[in-house]
């Protein structure tokens, strides 16, 4: 009786072909951008044709009969980037040949005093890059010089967020190494009558640099006139805790009629009551970034200071401190930073989404922290492919999402797998199927790429799901998925189905079982749907839009809470994925790029692929054993819905 059975089986198989990987012997199919359908290269051909003869006919008016139509422009072949592009050329290149030295040795120096966002990590990738294309080295360096805002996770996200980006500094520092170098370097400087000790407060400094808009002279402090001595023994009471917090402060004795604010006296020692994670209650005074930045880099022999244009009034005042106390001189230059339109990257508008709940936390996928993005499932190569795109100038620069969208879509899609997967999950039932149809159907991972391999997964024509979407109650001439009536071709399946009747839910009035038929007359359907069997997994899909309505949130009225879009997350809790999911989670990281180079090397967020129809997903950090979340990475196309 086995034997007979298996025999039926295998029959049956041969007849269907369901045996036979996708691809070999079905047609090829290509998405339709209009639609959402996959179709055949043949059909995706016709309606191109008519679509675009439409818009002709529309756009222009009507040619003589002697005028000959033009022939459409063949599509370009999209050039792959030089990763080293940025260093080989351009603002960089020319850095490099104003100070030719081996080694070029530079630094990353965040302040420990929130998580890094999207405009760090072209920070990152400048440094790290410029250094390793030059054979080089580069530190990563806290700036912890205020310990009144700085917290040991934030050092723990900003050393993940550079080793996941691919990178490893030769040594991690820390400015408060430094902190008794430091101190005999102010005293050093007082010495040379180049600093003394104010008790201004901020109107009186505000004053002396030229009042409301600079409507008045300019004129120095006059605790500028004290002698070297008085200065001293001023800087050792604070020291020693005799003044309490803005009481007084040491101040460089530049050139307060020069042109530049970076060159009005600035502060080099303040007063903060205030332990310090590392030196403990040592220091009641802690040097402030102007007066660390450029002798630290000299410390640890910098050669290209590299940041971003904010800094470009700080050369100057970087320079003379320099040369006033240290013998060897690093060179800063600067670039343009980096933005995302439509977001917000200012730690105070960050704290407060988090601190009222909006998001889900510092890392939500809706955020762009590395750690928002990180968990959103954007690769780190693509981030790195990504800054590389847009060059390195001395501009600002403001990029709208859709944008950055778009180069991580590039990105995926020659390196992520496909599955199948449906948002909303109707059961479909195939009337005329028999137990010897069900049987496994191998899958490649991707159709452009046979190194991905294949899955097999189980066609279970009894029980088989499509997604809502892809059924219609009534049919109409322009619509190309199931209705009743109606063919539509399973992707990877032997033969299309047709609908022959549905039922519905009384009280929601939504459609919960669709009956169909093999339609084995049917040879080219005109579209095709992805399909879940049903030993699919059931699976929390959420979908994130931008988190604000506008451009520049902090433009709306009202503040940029009152942009806030009601819709930027929206949670499918009964979704269902193919269990081809379960190999690529043990496959992962997809794909193994930067920081995540191997196998197993990476968190939930390197589980990626490509959902057929849908869009880009990543596992999200709220997965176990027993759930699988997802979240959608970008969507399929820019703008592009399913008709």
């Amino acid at each position: 009786m086995a034997d007979a059975v298996a025999n039926a089986v295998a029959d049956a198989a041969a007849k269907l072909k369901l045996t036979e990987p996708a691809g070999e012997s079905g047609p090829k199919l290509q998405l339709d951008e209009v639609t959402g359908e996959m179709v055949s290269k043949g059909e995706l051909k016709k309606r191109q044709a008519k679509r675009a003869k439409k818009a002709n006919q529309a756009a222009k008016p009507a040619q003589p009969a002697s005028a000959a139509p033009k022939a459409a422009p063949k599509p370009k072949e999209e050039a792959s980037l030089d990763p080293q592009a940025m260093f080989k050329q351009g603002f960089l290149n020319d850095v490099y040949n104003e100070r030719p030295v081996n080694p070029v040795v530079t630094r990353f120096p965040p302040e420990p005093n929130g998580f890094l966002h999207i405009g760090h990590a072209k920070a990152i990738t400048i440094n790290f890059g410029f250094a390793k294309f030059h054979g080089g080295k580069t530190f990563l360096r806290f700036d912890d010089t205020n310990p009144e805002a700085e917290k040991e996770e934030y050092f723990t996200a900003i050393v993940d967020m550079v080793h996941w980006l691919g990178f490893s500094p030769c040594a991690l520092t820390y400015s408060s190494d430094s902190f008794d170098r430091l101190y005999e370097l102010a005293e050093k400087l007082i010495t040379l009558d180049s600093a003394y000790v104010c008790h201004c407060n901020d109107e009186q400094i505000k004053a002396q640099r030229g009042g409301e808009k600079g409507a008045s002279p300019r004129f120095r402090c006059e605790h500028a006139e004290q002698s070297v001595e008085h200065n001293l023994r001023e800087f050792r009471a604070m020291r020693d805790g005799k003044y309490k917090p803005r009481e007084a402060f040491l101040r460089m004795k530049q050139d307060i009629t020069d042109g530049n604010p970076q060159m009005w006296d600035l502060a080099a020692y303040r007063v903060l009551n205030q332990p310090h994670h590392r030196t403990g209650d040592k220091w009641k005074i802690y040097p402030t970034y102007d007066f660390t930045h450029c002798l630290v880099d000299s410390f640890e022999g910098i050669t290209h200071s590299l940041c971003t244009t904010e800094f470009y009034l700080s050369r100057q005042s970087y320079e003379w401190l320099n040369q006033k106390l240290v013998d060897y001189q690093p060179m800063q230059r600067e670039y343009g930073r980096l933005s995302i339109s439509g977001s917000v990257l200012s730690k105070r508008k960050l704290k407060e989404l988090v601190d009222k709940k909006i998001v889900r936390g510092w890392d939500d996928p809706r955020l762009y922290t590395l750690i928002g993005v990180k968990r959103r499932g954007v690769p780190p190569g693509a981030i790195l492919e990504f800054v590389n795109e847009l060059g390195v100038t001395t501009t600002n620069s403001i990029i709208q999402i859709t944008r950055f969208e778009q180069s991580i879509r590039r990105y995926l899609e020659r390196t992520v797998p496909r599955l199948m997967l449906v948002l909303e999950p109707v059961r479909v039932v195939i009337e005329d199927a028999e137990e010897a149809d069900e049987t496994d159907v191998t899958i490649p991972f991707s159709a452009k790429n046979p190194e991905m391999g294949d899955h097999k997964i189980k066609f279970t024509p009894k029980e088989i799901y499509i997604d809502r979407s892809d059924f219609r109650e009534v049919d109409s001439k322009d619509y190309f998925r199931l209705a009743p009536g109606k063919t539509v071709g399973l992707l990877n399946a032997p033969f299309p189905i047709k609908a022959t009747s549905f039922t519905k839910d009384e009280a929601t009035g939504k459609v919960t079982e669709i009956r169909a038929v093999f339609d084995k007359e049917t040879k080219k359907p005109k579209a095709f749907i992805q399909w879940v069997g049903s030993d699919g997994r059931k699976v929390e899909v959420r979908i994130h839009q931008p988190l604000f309505l506008s451009e520049n949130p902090a433009a709306a009225e009202g503040g940029y809470l009152n942009d806030l879009n009601p819709n930027s997350e929206i949670i499918y809790s009964d979704a269902l994925i193919e269990s081809g999911i379960d190999e690529i989670r043990r496959r992962a990281p997809w794909p193994e790029a930067a920081g995540e180079d191997k196998l197993g090397k990476g968190g939930p967020e390197s589980v990626r692929f490509q959902a057929t129809r849908v869009a880009y997903f990543a596992l999200d950090s709220d997965s176990t054993d027993d759930k699988i979340v997802l979240n959608r990475i970008v969507s399929l196309k820019e703008d592009k819905e399913k008709s």
